[in-house]
């Protein structure tokens, strides 16, 4: 029987007219067996942090009382998030990918035969592409983001299959939506994705976030704005420039 490995992605300004300058999609993925003690690590470090209600009568069923979000890091809680980013690096059985769309204006879609959908399927399939092993079992979970978020999902497990000829369906098990505010991993991969199109993006109004992205580099010895080596398993990085050819 096959190993199982869940894959927990998130995006940040996928949309085509968000005034953004990059694009980020990553996740964050470890063995199924792992994924019950990752959580329960996780809700440990909120409950250290007192971000845990002390009310509830079943604290474990309330887990994402507080969600583990980049766009919530402050001064307030930036012990928190650390210890949540040492966390990720001292964990071996903790991977994240990124894929970094930079200059995403620059794209010019009709060159390359693409509209800004295709073009987003094409990036996910890519960001995907370097975790899937084909001797291992995928459960993949995606963010909730927008009423197309049902139908972006049967598209893209379509797209993986076919690509790995999986019609058993032995490799992708599944592609399927969840809600951030129930899944620890998907909060986890929101703040590395955010934190990525965050620094390449060239902001600095943020003192916490910019003392996050210092700890990020220190713990993984990368600058985040360079494409790491595909075999690098912990912190994968690809920064994927419009001007340079497809890739895929």
């Amino acid at each position: 029987m096959r190993e199982s490995v869940n894959v927990y992605c998130d995006e940040s300004c996928h949309l085509e007219n968000d005034k953004e300058s990059v694009m980020a999609i990553g996740a964050v993925y470890c063995l199924a067996s792992k994924k019950a003690e990752i959580f329960e690590r996780l809700f440990e470090i909120k409950k250290k942090h007192n971000l845990i209600p002390k009310n509830k009568k079943n604290q474990k069923d309330n887990r994402a009382y507080y969600e583990l979000k980049w766009n919530k890091v402050s001064k307030s809680k930036i012990d928190y998030y650390k210890d949540v980013i040492n966390y990720f690096f001292d964990d071996d059985d903790l991977h994240f990918r990124a894929l970094i769309v930079a200059n995403k204006s620059d794209i010019d879609y009709e060159k390359f035969g693409h509209t800004h959908d295709t073009f987003y399927y094409k990036m996910y399939f890519g960001m995907l592409k370097a975790i899937l092993n084909p001797d291992l079992a995928h459960h993949i979970y995606i963010d909730i983001k927008d009423t197309r978020s049902k139908e972006k999902v049967h598209k893209l497990e379509h797209i993986l299959r076919n690509d790995k000829y999986d019609y058993a369906k032995e490799i992708i098990k599944k592609v399927q939506q969840v809600s951030s505010h129930e899944v620890e991993l998907i909060q986890l991969t929101d703040l590395l994705i955010g934190a990525m199109g965050y620094v390449n993006s060239a902001r600095s109004e943020s003192k916490a976030k910019n003392e996050l992205i210092e700890l990020i580099k220190h713990r993984s010895k990368y600058s985040l704005t360079k494409s790491t080596l595909l075999r690098e398993s912990k912190f994968n990085i690809f920064i994927w420039q419009p001007q340079k050819p497809y890739f895929l």
